[in-house]
């Protein structure tokens, strides 16, 4: 029986985002911008970026949302679910519409049309 209980033991706990919602992992607030100001630890940011981690069953199916996991998005954090499942509490739980960007790359050859 001690073996059974130590297999389940080392199960690994995954957050699944249900309905129209994807799992983000906030990317580390930065604290100087680009041209050097520095900002206080208490400044709130009205949008945030962050990488898909997960992506619930009804967003991947539907073709009107091209959210796909490790895509790195901007969203509203406002209306975010934090949740507590890491000890750095950088995992929120988003809806759809609460994402505001998703950053794209292009090669060359899409620059040129071809």
């Amino acid at each position: 029986m001690k073996g059974k209980a130590d297999s389940s033991s080392k199960r690994l706990e995954t957050v699944e985002p249900i309905g129209k919602r994807v799992l983000i992992r906030k990317d580390l607030d930065k604290r100087i911008t680009k041209v050097g100001i520095h900002l206080p630890a208490k400044m709130e940011i009205p949008t945030i970026t962050g990488r898909v981690i997960a992506v619930s069953a009804l967003v991947e199916r539907d073709e009107d949302y091209p959210i796909r996991k490790y895509d790195r998005v901007l969203f509203n954090p406002r209306s975010a679910v934090p949740v507590d499942f890491e000890g750095d509490n950088r995992l929120f739980v988003v809806n759809i519409e609460d994402l505001v960007a998703i950053f794209r790359t292009s090669s060359n050859e899409d620059d040129r049309g071809g």
